[in-house]
């Protein structure tokens, strides 16, 4: 499998020559240059693989896909590694459990920072160290993070051998208990960052740097955000898993949380006839700001994942929402952007983005250049409401959306916790809100959650009148000393201190 840039280099690169770069030499962001595809048959075999060898054999089938130039055994021995019980907290690693009316909750953050970050995280860091010993290199990481990004690459590359981390933060911006998962770490290759600036200002920062090639190739830079496409390649193997629980007809053999659903006969979403696929579909609700987790669904449904909607859902910072109704992508400015109850959603320029969208024109990245290169560095926004291809995005791909407030959060916070007794965090409330507007009778529709709700105590409290629980592991941790440096939205700034902690 090779590796094209989404704004026209078709010089194709292996996986782990990718791993290692983050943003191709064109500004772009990588995509395989097909999507494999899975049929009914190795479906069924992968449903058995889960079921009765675990989530780290799903995730080699599913990689090795993707990834040649690992040795198979090693690269089996890698999600071995990343996927345990002990590091993520039960054999299936993300359980689905029912909530109401055909809606389900896929558990992703029950790993080592409580948020779904660390489904990718983890396995990116054995990745890095992997190939870095192999390569006898070094590797400088710089990241944005909204708030959960960071805690989990840090968490997951510190102590890694060849590797530093550098993570720029928007300052005040994140949760408490968010800042100090990060600002807590006294690694010696862990730097914090924290940025007079939104989000959006951290990423063109990380964007900036990573487009002066000569600095990206001095001090060796790359990155973990989700513009790196192996983070993404992880994040597809759990909407498989998430499909094997939820269509099944006979109780995983793992642990609970299957339903039985009959088949339903019905046109595939991808446009084929029904017979050429597995029936049993399923729809995800995706919590998304920067389009990463939702975009990995995409990967998989363009595998052929008999996906029947893909269901966006935003806070009240809604550029993806008003894309998908009205086909304007239009960026905001710091200044526009609202600080929300549900932080790492507080993201105007969504980067993974321009993935689906090369897919949405055909795969043209001269088109898809003048777009994200020219018109929103020139005027802010486009406009795809007239073009042929906008339709396809709901037609043929999936995709819906909607919006949630901060009222809509404190609502279903409280609706679940009193009728259910189930807490969910800030970012999961805005997934089951708009998941009740989109459910379809007989097609389960599976919420990805995305933190605990300890991360985001206060409004918590303030929805359910009650403390979250917490974690013995972190009791304490915003008492704790803390290492973080603040700077001023400036790429050069950023690559002057990464110059001066690596000489």
């Amino acid at each position: 499998m090779q590796y094209i840039s989404t704004r026209g280099d078709r010089s194709p690169k292996h996986f782990c020559d990718i791993l290692l770069e983050g943003l191709a030499p064109d500004g772009g962001l990588y995509l395989p240059e097909h999507y494999p595809q899975v049929d009914d048959a190795t479906l069924s075999r992968w449903r058995s693989v889960y079921q009765h060898q675990g989530y780290a054999e799903l995730a080699f089938e599913v990689l090795s896909l993707y990834i040649d130039d690992i040795p198979a055994a090693d690269l089996k021995a890698l999600c071995r590694k990343t996927y345990t019980a002990e590091v993520f907290g039960s054999p299936e690693i993300v359980p689905l459990r029912p909530l109401e009316n055909g809606i389900w909750l896929e558990a992703l953050s029950n790993g080592p920072t409580l948020a779904f970050k660390d489904m990718a995280m983890q396995l990116l860091g054995n990745l890095f160290e992997y190939e870095l010993a192999r390569r006898g290199e070094e590797l400088n990481i710089l990241g944005a993070t909204s708030g959960d990004t960071g805690s989990a690459a840090e968490y997951a590359m510190r102590g890694k051998k060849g590797v530093r981390v550098f993570m720029t933060s928007p300052q005040g911006r994140m949760s408490p208990f968010q800042q100090a998962q990060m600002f807590s770490l006294m690694d010696d290759n862990i730097f914090n960052i924290a940025v007079d600036g939104v989000f959006d200002d951290c990423q063109d920062m990380v964007k900036a740097v990573s487009n002066d090639l000569d600095f990206k190739r001095r001090y060796k830079i790359g990155t973990v955000n989700s513009i790196n496409w192996a983070r993404l390649l992880a994040q597809v193997v759990y909407y498989f898993a998430g499909y094997f629980q939820a269509t099944q007809t006979q109780a995983p053999t793992l642990g609970a949380g299957a339903s039985s659903l009959p088949p339903e006969g019905a046109v595939s979403p991808w446009g084929g006839a029904a017979a050429q696929h597995n029936t049993e579909k399923v729809s995800f609700t995706v919590p998304s700001g920067n389009f990463g987790n939702v975009c990995a669904g995409h990967v998989a449904r363009m595998m052929g994942l008999p996906i029947a909607r893909l269901v966006v859902a935003t806070n009240e910072n809604d550029v993806l929402d008003e894309f998908f109704k009205t086909g304007v992508y239009r960026v905001r400015s710091s200044a526009d952007t609202h600080e929300t109850s549900s932080p790492s959603m507080d993201i105007s320029k969504a980067s993974n983005f321009e993935r689906f969208v090369f897919d949405l024109l055909g795969r043209d990245g001269a088109r898809t250049k003048a777009l994200f290169g020219d018109a929103l560095a020139r005027v802010g926004f486009f406009d795809l409401e007239a073009h042929p291809a906008f339709s396809r995005a709901a037609s043929h791909y999936g995709f819906d959306s909607g919006k949630s407030t901060h009222a809509d959060r404190l609502a279903t916070i409280k609706d679940l916790y009193v009728r259910h007794g189930m807490m969910i965090d800030t970012h999961t409330a805005d997934g089951v809100k708009v998941a009740r507007e989109h459910v379809q009778a007989g097609v389960p529709m599976i919420v990805l959650e995305t933190a605990l709700p300890i991360k985001f105590a206060a409004t918590i409290v303030e929805a359910t009148g009650r403390e979250p629980d917490r974690p013995a592991r972190f009791n304490g941790i915003e008492a704790l000393p803390k290492r973080v440096v603040t700077m001023s939205a400036d790429a050069q700034a950023i690559k002057t201190f990464i110059a001066s902690h690596c000489s």
